[in-house]
């Protein structure tokens, strides 16, 4: 593994320093893997060409480099090299022998067509692992389509539980195929470090090959989170169908509009819990009623819970009614803005919320917050070391260390 990654500003060891990663991916998915693992102490050296990642100018308002790309390539390298090019692909081919994780998500035969495929590179590592991020993943009849995470989160069975019954299917506010396809990326290198390591402890032999590469396709990613969609469909004959703000099948669960305007979501659709619901809101009736002891009768009955809900949060303001529901012991809580997590005390006593100052287009930099490290270690988050870098910002500083003659 490489040499030892700097640790955090207090000096705490993390628990992915001396890895290192080659980043070859674009926009979402395979950057989301390479900012997890650069988050807990990996080297990941993000290969640009002179343009730079085309996610820079998503969602730039004002400046140079959108907040989305500091976000998600915060804490990793920049080097410029241009893979259309046999200097730039031997290059990679340079770096790769001395990384232990490749991350790439182009679609798939690419690599392999510059002469890049994990094969050609496992020659000089035969550890190296690699992860590909890809629409529909490296085999099977779809492989060579393009897509991005809305098409994935079609072929997923996402697309079509979102939104209200009545309505054509709409998307999430964020690229969550993506994002999602980016957690199993990080997943699976670690997977194969820790297996690689496991197998080299009792035979000194590497990995085989096929057991190095971590094939993960965004619509299978999402389909994974479907839960029961399938086995339903299988086992019942239930399709499943949107439902609006409801859970299918989970009754009463549901977003409710307070007489302040701001609405709350509340979940009392356990058994224990949904007698003390119905009686903090004044429905000792329903808290009785047999009918609605169990999830079955209170899901076939969900409209009339749904209006006595919604009758007693409109005529209380958003405080009053989360009080009611704490002082229940019932699950709620607003439907949060950007602004309120920001002024949230949970987020900051956790270090959830981390300002820089930033180029924002200004006279001047600007005091910008941004999301906290998850998981957390310890009793807070860790601290974000740097933001996503200038384009090439580290490009000479990696060719005296890993290409230069004297760095090999």
């Amino acid at each position: 593994m490489a040499d030892a990654a700097p640790t955090t500003p207090g000096g705490r060891r993390l628990p992915l320093d001396g890895v290192r990663v080659l980043e070859l991916g674009n926009y979402i998915a395979a950057p989301t893997t390479g900012r997890l693992l650069a988050d807990f102490g990996a080297e990941v050296i993000k290969i640009e060409r002179d343009t730079g990642d085309e996610l820079r100018n998503w969602r730039l308002y004002a400046g140079d480099t959108s907040m989305l790309f500091h976000t998600i390539n915060r804490n990793k390298k920049s080097m410029v090299l241009d893979l259309r090019t046999e200097e730039g692909r031997d290059d990679v081919r340079r770096l790769a022998s001395r990384c232990d994780v490749v991350l790439e998500n182009f679609r798939p035969g690419t690599l392999e067509k510059w002469g890049l495929s994990p094969e050609e590179l496992s020659r000089d590592n035969p550890d190296l692992v690699f992860v590909r991020i890809s629409a529909f993943g490296q085999t099977g009849p779809y492989s060579q389509r393009p897509g991005f995470a809305a098409v994935a989160e079609a072929y997923g069975g996402f697309r079509e539980l979102i939104g209200d019954p009545d309505r054509p299917p709409v998307r999430t506010g964020v690229s969550i195929g993506d994002s999602i396809a980016g957690l199993y990326g990080a997943f699976g290198a670690v997977m194969a470090l820790y297996d690689g390591l496991r197998r080299r402890d009792a035979s000194d032999e590497p990995l085989p090959l096929e057991d190095r590469i971590v094939d993960v396709a965004l619509h299978e990613a999402i389909f994974s989170m479907m839960e029961s969609l399938v086995p339903d469909l299988g086992a019942y004959g239930v399709r499943r169908e949107r439902t609006g703000g409801r859970m299918q099948g989970i009754a009463p669960s549901n977003a409710y509009t307070c007489s302040d305007g701001f609405s709350v979501v509340i979940s009392g659709n356990a058994d224990a819990i949904f007698g003390r619901y119905m009686r903090a809101i004044g429905r000792d009736d329903l808290a009785d009623d047999p009918g609605l002891a169990d999830n079955d009768g209170r899901w076939d009955r969900r409209d009339e819970l749904d209006r006595a809900i919604g009758e007693w949060t409109a005529a209380r303001t958003r405080d009053d009614v989360l009080h009611a529901m704490e002082q229940a012991g019932v699950p709620a809580g607003p439907i949060y803005t950007a602004a309120d997590i920001v002024a949230d005390p949970q987020y900051a006593a956790r270090n959830m919320i981390q300002e820089f100052d930033v180029d924002a287009g200004g006279e001047a930099p600007s005091r910008v917050g941004f999301p906290g490290i998850v998981p957390v270690l310890g009793d807070a988050s860790l601290p974000i070391r740097t933001l996503g870098p200038e384009i090439g910002e580290h490009t000479d500083e990696i060719r005296r260390g890993l290409l230069s003659e004297d760095g090999r």
